[in-house]
């Protein structure tokens, strides 16, 4: 492999550019998981995590992926021929609903355009022909689909589910949306809600994370999957004194300590102005280039990433080797049925102004050498719109 002076730009989704705070602090020497110095620690990240979340309740961070996330708050709520409503608005959606299934629940999907975030009305349509025995056991939804540049109002499933007196649990993913989109764990009712630690939070991959409600938590006592691993009782005890009841990953540990403390310093609604703004002016520049947003509500569009739809017969992957090549700029590519059809700009975590300006300008010259139709002028209207500085309206 050649030597390339500078940095890499990583600007997909996820995972994300960890800060050198958060690398030192990984960096540590790795200390006993039955200390008293590794119970202030974990006291510590669940009491920051409870903090990122907006919850005075139960929150339980397991060394996994989000997809570990995911099962977690399946197993320890559901049982066996349970049937769970998923609305599919992209990939990692179809991906839940699949965990779902090889579980051994009855999973029923509202089938979206992977263009929009979840439907409220479809919700509620689905839960009004709720006629099965039993009915819904829960209802999973994305804030954020990752594949599909998407954002979901959590609040409005909350108020379908209340309006209908409906019993099911509303299961949450915040795994592109935690710490880079305000979210209200508490506040809109949320039962479980599901996060990694690779985006918003700025760690390497290896942690997820469970917020847990009172009533998520006496389903748990009822609830008949199989689990070991993933059980919550299991961890609220051992947690309760700052330990874990299996080895933890003591030094995302250490990270996970250092990066709440970083958003804390900037303070989080500051965090969530500054993606607002990045995708704003990401927007600006796709507009100006004259290409196609795939989320097409203005009102759905992430604040943490755009996924850009390329022209017919164009090849987005085409597009995102020539900015890695030239450039070494790496772009999400499309999922699914998007596949080749999109690529993402992540603009979440840890970057600044010209981080994102660097990342524009490199798609604009790639668009440029790969042949695409298209028009100059997206990274100026990008550096426009920055100029101008914080509250600037979209």
């Amino acid at each position: 492999m050649r030597n390339r002076s500078g940095r890499h730009f990583l600007q997909i989704p996820g995972p994300t550019n960890v800060p050198g705070r958060v690398l030192e602090a990984i960096g540590r020497p790795t200390i006993d998981h039955r200390g008293p110095e590794f119970a202030d620690l974990g006291l510590a990240c669940l009491e920051a995590m409870r903090r990122v979340f907006r919850t005075d309740g139960r929150v339980f961070i397991f060394p996994s992926s989000g997809t570990g996330a995911w099962e977690a708050a399946l197993v320890n709520t559901l049982s066996p021929g349970d049937r769970v409503l998923v609305y599919e608005t992209g990939h990692f959606a179809r991906l839940w609903a699949e965990v779902a299934r090889r579980l051994g629940l009855v999973v029923e999907t509202i089938e979206g355009d992977w263009r929009s975030g979840v439907d409220a009305g479809s919700v509620a349509e689905a839960l009004s022909r709720d006629t099965g025995e039993p009915p819904f056991r829960a209802v999973a939804v994305l804030h954020n689909e990752t594949s599909s540049g998407a954002a979901s109002d959590v609040p409005a499933v909350r108020r379908v589910l209340d309006a209908g007196n409906h019993p099911a649990l509303l299961l949450v993913d915040t795994i592109s949306s935690l710490a880079s989109m305000p979210y209200e764990h508490d506040a809109w009712g949320v039962d479980v809600t599901v996060a990694g630690s690779q985006k918003g939070l700025m760690l390497p991959p290896g942690l997820g994370f469970n917020a847990v409600s009172e009533k998520a938590w006496r389903a748990g006592e009822e609830a008949k999957l199989a689990r070991s691993y993933w059980d919550w009782r299991a961890m609220d005890g051992a947690n309760a004194a700052g330990y874990f009841p299996f080895t933890p990953a003591t030094n995302l540990l250490f990270g996970l300590k250092e990066a709440v403390a970083m958003l804390e310093e900037e303070g989080l609604e500051q965090v969530f102005e500054r993606h607002r703004r990045f995708a704003a002016a990401t927007g600006r520049a796709v507009q100006a280039w004259g290409l196609d947003f795939n989320c097409l509500p203005p009102e759905h569009r992430s604040a943490s990433l755009t996924a850009v739809r390329v022209p017919d017969g164009f090849s987005a992957d085409a597009l995102r080797a020539v900015v890695l090549e030239r450039f070494d700029v790496s772009l999400g590519n499309g999922l699914g049925r998007l596949q080749d059809r999109v690529f993402r700009i992540g603009h979440l975590g840890d970057l600044n102004e010209v981080t994102l300006i660097g990342t524009l300008a490199a798609i604009e010259m790639g668009l440029s050498i790969a042949g695409a139709p298209f028009q100059r002028g997206g990274v100026d209207a990008a550096m426009d719109h920055l100029a101008a500085g914080p509250g600037t309206p979209d």
